[in-house]
């Protein structure tokens, strides 16, 4: 933040010093104002004290609130799921750029396979270009898969998101490994090891997630002891059932 001598020119400043009035219980000091989370703008003005050209000139300054709501960030991104694999950045913009103007676009990608996750956040520049997109693409096909458009999700708790946080650090990785995709939403990272538990010697698994929220984004991944467990697995459970449907498995 500026001080206050900065943005004064020389031919402004008083011949003499003055005293700064002491700020009363209702004004709003510097010191608050840079504490402040929010954007706050200042709007400074001269003014001479008194009736004769050489008083002291006061400086005031009003502090005007130009902070962006919460509530109105959150309306203009977007989710937009079950996305095809090969759709990147570029391709999604340019989709959606069709429906309203598109601030900012994020296909997310899993950091171990680097393969799409099927899911990204579309930040519009209005709330009105939020809801023609969502009204417009909800619903409709993006290569022959049915997308999902939506506001994004309420992000969790702080306490839900620790133990994400941690379920994620234990995740044990290693170069062998099985991709497990069309899980249940019910799957958990611990019965997704159980699961592949029975035919191999599993070190760790883990089911996905939408960041920020604890929804399964419906996939997970499986890693193994030896490259021999892996093919074990990918012939034992691709296309079998679990927890009602039925799973793709391949390597990793």
């Amino acid at each position: 933040m500026a001080t206050i001598s900065s943005i004064l020119s020389p031919n402004f400043l008083p011949a003499k010093p003055f005293t700064a009035q002491q700020p009363s219980p209702s004004k709003i000091s510097l010191r608050t104002l840079q504490s402040n989370p929010f954007q706050v703008s200042l709007k400074f003005s001269l003014s001479h004290v008194g009736s004769s050209h050489g008083a002291p000139t006061r400086l005031s300054a009003v502090a005007e609130d130009t902070a962006v709501t919460t509530s109105e960030a959150a309306a203009r991104r977007l989710y937009v799921g079950n996305i095809p694999r090969t759709v990147n950045n570029d391709e999604l913009r340019r989709i959606v750029e069709e429906h309203g103007a598109v601030e900012k676009v994020e296909v997310m990608y899993d950091k171990y396979s680097g393969r799409s996750r099927r899911f990204a956040f579309v930040t519009m520049v209005t709330v009105e270009d939020a809801n023609a997109a969502i009204e417009k693409l909800n619903g409709t096909q993006i290569g022959g898969r049915d997308i999902k458009v939506n506001v994004t999700e309420k992000p969790l708790s702080t306490p839900d998101l620790s133990f994400l946080q941690a379920e994620e650090s234990q995740f044990i990785d290693s170069p062998h490994k099985v991709y497990a995709g069309n899980l249940a939403r019910t799957v958990t990272s611990e019965t997704l090891q159980n699961f592949f538990a029975e035919k191999g010697k599993v070190l760790s698994a883990k089911v996905s997630r939408v960041p920020g929220t604890s929804k399964s984004s419906g996939f997970g991944f499986v890693s193994f002891a030896s490259e021999e467990d892996v093919e074990a697995a990918v012939t034992s459970f691709n296309n079998t059932l679990f927890e009602g449907q039925k799973i793709r498995v391949n390597k990793a």
